[in-house]
């Protein structure tokens, strides 16, 4: 069975899954036009699961060499800022 690659850190500090820069979401998904986090959520309320730190659930980014059949193989990824959408990090052309 495979393991869900934790998200190291993450940039995006007003998501509602966000906890000092900790992802509290079970697992997230990663969008097919760019590597963009579709579960970022800006709320007025923080939200997750505190004694967890998130994972990656499904990748959609069929270009990155760590897409293999749309789960994400890398050991972990960081979700870093860009403008004001949050991206994976991580992502890496084939």
């Amino acid at each position: 069975m495979m393991n869900l690659p934790r998200i190291i850190d993450c940039s995006m500090t007003d998501c509602a899954y966000n906890t000092n820069k900790m992802c509290h979401a079970l697992a997230i998904t990663v969008g097919a036009a760019a590597p963009l986090c579709d579960t970022f959520l800006k709320l007025g309320q923080k939200g997750g699961v505190k004694e967890s730190t998130g994972s990656v659930g499904a990748c959609k980014v069929a270009s990155c060499k760590f897409n293999n059949a749309l789960e994400c193989v890398a050991d972990g990824v960081h979700v870093g800022r860009h403008a004001d959408h949050p991206e994976c990090d991580t992502f890496a052309p084939r």
